[in-house]
């Protein structure tokens, strides 16, 4: 079963909620604001359906809600921001923040972030970077647990979901945006699967015998499988790319069985901000913007689509339609938030039903 939540009661309880770990009002808010709004442009696997593993590593002290973000090193265009372990979208926020402050001057910026908790949806930074006039590209890796993710010709786990988001601005409109796993899918969403008892797509899992498997309850219960990239040997290079930029470079910290592995979700991201009006020809750059936009969308639907869409249209119309209608969770999700939010200290009568 599933039920059907308004945005703004989901944004305050949520909130609420954080507050009650002992988070700050403006940290739980973003917080609350981000994990709500992947949920609206469709991404349930970095929504709320995070909230019981944020509430876990908060009680197992992996998940400082009082941390903000350190500027560790500053070399003019190049930057390094430590999380200190806090909230992944409030260190997010502020590294994007000191980004476009900087891009201002420089033109172009890079921008490590290391040392934090799950950053959540990567595009909502890239947004920030689009809707300013900049363009973005973030490389991101994810350690603290074990690998999920085995390598192209493998069956062993040896990575995660390790994430890429490229931006694009457009002059008067939301900017594209392409934000992805590079496994087959994120393993956030084979978690929704498995909560909502569905299958996951053709391609995306093997069993322990490295057979194909649409079963998501091979990355819960053992004997365990894996992921696999995207795209065969093309998602795994970019996935290792992913691993070296974010991890080995921004945060130092790679999926290698020497580093730490506690059971927590730690990100790092390799980010690079570009002002377009550094090149000089930033009319002709939007102009080029949108006609190759308009002849992508003049495309003949193939059969079966209703119409060509460019990365980041899908979100908008999921956005538009969840705003009007609400947001679905399904039934053992909301068991766990609710759980959640009781280890968190809220009252029965604090949960909506």
């Amino acid at each position: 079963m599933t039920m059907t939540m308004d945005a703004a009661d989901l944004r305050r309880f949520v909130t609420t909620l954080f507050e009650r770990t002992g988070a700050t009002t403006d940290v739980a808010a973003e917080v609350a604001d981000h994990l709500v709004m992947a949920n609206l442009k469709g991404h349930d696997s970095h929504g709320v359906g995070m909230i019981p593993a944020y509430v876990a590593n908060i009680r197992a002290g992996h998940l400082d809600v009082q941390a903000h973000g350190r500027l560790a090193r500053d070399s003019g265009a190049v930057l390094l921001v430590d999380g200190e372990m806090g909230f992944g979208q409030m260190i997010g926020r502020e590294a994007t923040d000191l980004a476009l402050d900087r891009v201002r001057s420089t033109g172009v910026v890079c921008v490590g972030v290391r040392n934090c908790h799950h950053l959540g949806r990567i595009g909502t930074y890239g947004e920030l970077c689009g809707r300013a006039g900049y363009v973005s590209v973030h490389f991101v890796n994810v350690v603290g647990h074990a690998p999920q993710v085995s390598p192209f010709g493998g069956r062993d786990r040896r990575m995660t979901t390790n994430p890429f988001c490229c931006v694009v601005p457009r002059e008067g409109h939301e900017p594209l945006v392409l934000d992805m796993a590079t496994s087959a899918i994120a393993l956030g969403k084979v978690r929704v699967a498995y909560m909502k008892g569905d299958s996951v797509p053709e391609g995306a899992l093997v069993d322990h015998e490295g057979r194909p498997t649409t079963d998501p309850a091979v990355m819960y219960r053992e004997p365990f499988g894996a992921l696999g990239p995207f795209g065969g040997h093309k998602g795994y290079g970019l996935a290792v790319m992913c691993e070296l930029l974010g991890g080995a470079l921004a945060g130092e910290w790679t999926a290698q069985p020497g580093r730490p592995r506690v059971g927590t979700i730690v990100n790092h991201m390799l980010m690079f901000v570009l002002d377009p009006a550094a090149f000089g020809g930033l009319e002709g750059f939007r102009s080029e913007v949108e006609a190759m936009t308009e002849f992508l969308h003049s495309t003949t639907p193939a059969v079966g689509h209703d119409r060509v869409r460019v990365p980041g249209e899908p979100e908008l119309e999921t956005l538009a339609l969840r705003s009007r209608e609400g947001i679905p969770i399904d039934d053992n999700t909301w068991a766990g938030i609710r759980r959640a939010a009781g280890l968190a200290g809220l009252a029965e009568s604090e949960i909506p039903v």
